[in-house]
């Protein structure tokens, strides 16, 4: 697990004044972009977290977020941003939702872009940990700053969702990976505990698995098979293909 370390609060982060300004000067209403960057570790969930420099929000946990400039397209805003706050620049992220409550923000009139993207932690090292910025386990993610429970809440529904439709998490997964090791994957996106024989039996059902005829090596319990994901397969069939109902 990637873990944080306190440091001086990044030049990037905007102060309460400056927005409160560019808010004024926007026709009362400012547009933003946070980033829900998900992460598959250790067989947990985990979500990255950065500590709140408001002091209404003293102590509390946030996304990553900041407001987009007046001549910036939304996707590149998300990006910057992304790499400002981590370093991160080869993540993929995709637009999920608008949050534009009218007191969402201290500041006045901000209305957000929710992006959200999916990882492999150990595949992604964060090279930016200003303000204590660091993986937390989706379980302990309660009370974040703002309205950022909400928009969490909304994009952990909506990858729960997603997971299910479409083969998003084997890319999280070794090349070579064991049913035991994809069944861990789901239960910890999904956040509940499947049942062995029929979390098998459907993705047997799919089709999309291929037998690697090879065991696994030096684990700590029966070694089981191996398999790879069939991604041709699926990309012909993606379109008849209606979702895994768990």
């Amino acid at each position: 697990m990637i873990t944080g370390q306190k440091t001086t609060p990044t030049k990037n982060i905007k102060t309460l004044q400056v927005i409160q300004s560019e808010v004024e000067n926007s026709n009362r209403i400012a547009l933003s972009v946070d980033c829900i960057i998900f992460g598959f570790d250790e067989a947990k969930l985990k979500v990255l977290l950065i500590r709140s420099d408001l002091k209404k929000y003293a102590g509390k946990w946030s996304l990553l977020g900041d407001l987009v400039f007046p001549n910036e397209d939304l996707d590149a805003a998300a990006y910057r941003i992304l790499k400002q706050r981590t370093g991160l620049s080869d993540v993929y992220l995709e637009q999920v939702s608008t949050f534009g409550t009218v007191n969402r923000h201290p500041a006045g009139r901000v209305v957000t872009v929710a992006y959200c993207s999916l990882i492999n932690v150990q595949h992604h090292k964060l090279n930016i940990l200003d303000n204590e910025l660091h993986w937390h386990d989706i379980k302990n993610v309660t009370d974040l700053a703002f309205d950022h429970q909400q928009i969490f809440d909304t994009c952990l529904q909506q990858l729960q969702k997603r997971v299910q439709e479409h083969p998003l998490g084997f890319n999280l997964l070794p090349k070579k990976f064991s049913l035991r090791d994809l069944q861990n994957l789901y239960e910890a996106i999904l956040g509940i505990k499947m049942d062995r024989r029929n979390f098998r039996k459907k993705f047997f059902s799919m089709d999309f698995l291929i037998d690697l005829n090879e065991m696994e090596q030096d684990v700590p319990h029966r070694p089981g098979k191996l398999y790879k994901f069939n991604f041709e397969k699926y990309e012909k069939r993606k379109k008849k293909w209606i979702g895994i109902d768990f």
